[in-house]
């Protein structure tokens, strides 16, 4: 991680704690169990509302404010956004957010349905839009506005799940595949969960086990960083 991107992180965590709260910083992080998202998981559509109305609980944003819509694929995204009126749109992790008529629209493509890790980042990430450009708080022509929606997901406690999405890899019999979901790196989302967990005075925070093993990894990195920057001062 460069650290251009490292400085990014700290200045734009430092800006969340002024502009949402420490009581924000504080609150729960959400883990990827039962406890959290009761009940059976079918991937179904209506699994993905419910998963929406959870988060939407968690990062306190009225569900009544959203419509959720659903696409096939990006080109059918594509062909909605050419027949509605849009005054505000960015795409992000496998979703799609947008302002018609002063209401937000929330769109998740189907396919993350059979990813509830997945699934919950790019809610996560599309809800950050509400949050961050729906009220006001920074516009479309902020050029990081894509990565600070992804940074936001940690703030608000779902760095887990978007950290753990944020690369996948898959291998078949004689073949494999790669896929990135979301704006930030691996490394990245580990210094973001360490400076995260720094800020709340988690030296050795006990959510760290439900991530995968590279982001844990970064993670530990970047905490071993502060303590030992800290000690230095």
């Amino acid at each position: 991680m460069r650290p251009v991107e490292q400085q990014w992180i700290e200045t734009s965590l430092d800006w969340m704690v002024a502009e949402f709260g420490r009581d924000r910083l504080l609150g729960t992080v959400v883990l990827p169990t039962d406890d959290f998202f009761p009940g059976t998981y079918r991937a179904g559509r209506d699994d993905v509302r419910s998963v929406l109305g959870i988060v939407c609980a968690h990062m306190g944003v009225d569900p009544a404010r959203i419509t959720l819509e659903h696409y096939a694929d990006d080109e059918d995204a594509a062909e909605l956004a050419a027949h509605v009126p849009l005054s505000s749109r960015s795409s992000g992790a496998a979703g799609h957010f947008r302002i018609r008529d002063g209401r937000a629209i929330v769109a998740v493509d189907d396919a993350q349905a059979a990813a509830p890790m997945a699934l919950v980042a790019t809610i996560a990430h599309e809800l950050g839009h509400v949050l961050l450009l729906g009220d006001g708080r920074i516009t479309p022509e902020r050029r990081d506005h894509e990565p600070l929606t992804d940074l936001l997901t940690v703030f608000f406690g779902l760095g887990i799940f978007s950290a753990n999405s944020a690369f996948a890899f898959a291998q078949d019999t004689g073949s494999y595949r790669t896929s990135r979901l979301g704006y930030l790196t691996e490394p990245m989302y580990g210094y973001a969960l360490a400076r995260y967990a720094w800020l709340r005075g988690e030296k050795d925070p006990s959510w760290a086990r439900f991530l995968d093993t590279n982001p844990r990894t970064y993670l530990k990195r970047g905490l071993r960083y502060l303590a030992g920057r800290r000690s230095r001062v």
